[in-house]
């Protein structure tokens, strides 16, 4: 069956007696129809216009089957002691349907937990917007940073929300404001001089690829080896950020030093791979770039970031438009691509400096 809720409404109440047989259910107390295809459509069209119709009840989880499955089976398996408050099964159940990152999945249940564990008496259900405040308070009081506070908000809207199905439930509650910080940027010769001082040339492909493609390290570590579209030059990046599928270019010189790279390490699976045939860990990529980068007598932290963001920089200095770049990123608005305007070197060049007059 079709079990329809509303609102008392006159409008509403004259168009649900024009549904099929519609009857009253004193059990559930809502009214209901047959559930077939036909009554779903006409459901929909009868109410176009006039109501929004909420489906989230109704409508079984849409699951994507091309996603690599989630494996958050750790936080299940834990020791537990009974003094500690762990994350419900229902969080978890949906962190999996929804299919999240593995690292959204981390930072949601790592969060989540220190606040319910925050208030250890209390039921979750039943905890208000000022007790989420006062939370929030002592985080500011520990000098968490704007995107700690704003990933922990997250994480509460999140149970209550999305697992508990109350939307906009702590619609209300305050976010810190956002800080415009720009993107760090390398020059293209501290690039080059980090690739040139990487170890071997599995660290060297590593690295030339963050560069040369503009990949968020996580995309690199997915990559698989028949992503590299040596024909077309494109890399192929699968369920990026967002479930999102784009291409990047690919470099003629980080072509010919992957082919050297394949015939040495012989990968089977993922383009790079750690023991066992698994997948090469983001600490490792992290410290191959901080190394490398030590190497090189660069004064800065330098990251794997760092170097998408300098992809975006070179191209647009180099005049490429700023929707290529975007879609070369693989953003969603044209806003986010645009705060590398603020870093491009050229913008400034043809300034005469009044000092200078």
């Amino acid at each position: 069956m079709i079990g329809i809720q509303f609102s008392p409404d006159k409008v509403i109440q004259a168009l649900i007696k024009e549904l099929p047989n519609p009857r009253w259910s004193k059990k559930f107390s809502m009214v209901y129809i047959i559930n077939t295809k036909e009554n779903v459509d006409m459901v929909f069209d009868k109410f176009r216009g006039v109501a929004w119709v909420n489906g989230n009840s109704f409508f079984k989880e849409k699951i994507i089957r091309e996603n690599q499955p989630v494996d958050i089976n750790w936080y299940r398996n834990r020791a537990k002691t009974a003094s500690y408050k762990y994350i419900p099964e229902e969080y978890l159940m949906k962190l999996e349907l929804k299919r999240y990152a593995l690292n959204t999945c981390k930072i949601y249940i790592s969060l989540f937990e220190r606040f319910i564990n925050y208030y250890p008496q209390k039921d979750i259900i039943a905890l208000s917007e000022q007790e989420i405040r006062k939370y929030l308070q002592v985080l500011i009081q520990e000098k968490k940073s704007n995107s700690y506070i704003n990933q922990t908000i997250n994480s509460i809207k999140f149970y209550y929300e999305v697992v508990m199905g109350m939307p906009n439930r702590f619609y209300s509650i305050e976010r810190p404001r956002k800080e415009q910080k720009l993107p760090q940027v390398l020059s293209k010769e501290e690039i080059l001089a980090i690739i040139a001082n990487t170890n071997n040339i599995k660290h060297r492909c590593i690295v030339s690829l963050l560069y040369s493609a503009g990949l968020r390290r996580s995309e690199l570590l997915d990559l698989k080896v028949e992503d590299i579209d040596s024909k077309r030059m494109l890399i192929h990046i699968k369920n990026a950020k967002n479930n999102k599928d784009r291409y990047s270019l690919l470099s003629e010189t980080v072509l010919k030093e992957l082919r050297i790279y394949y015939k040495e390490w012989k990968p089977k699976k993922y383009l790079f791979e750690g023991l066992k045939g698994n997948k090469y860990s983001g600490s490792s990529v992290k410290e191959i770039v901080v190394k490398a980068s030590e190497k090189s007598k660069i004064n800065k932290r330098v990251t794997p970031h760092m170097l998408r963001h300098s992809f975006a920089t070179h191209l647009l200095e180099n005049g490429t438009d700023l929707r290529y770049i975007q879609t070369l990123l693989g953003h969603s608005s044209t806003k986010t691509t645009e705060i590398y305007t603020q870093v491009a070197v050229n913008n400034f060049k043809s300034i005469k400096n009044p000092l200078d007059l």
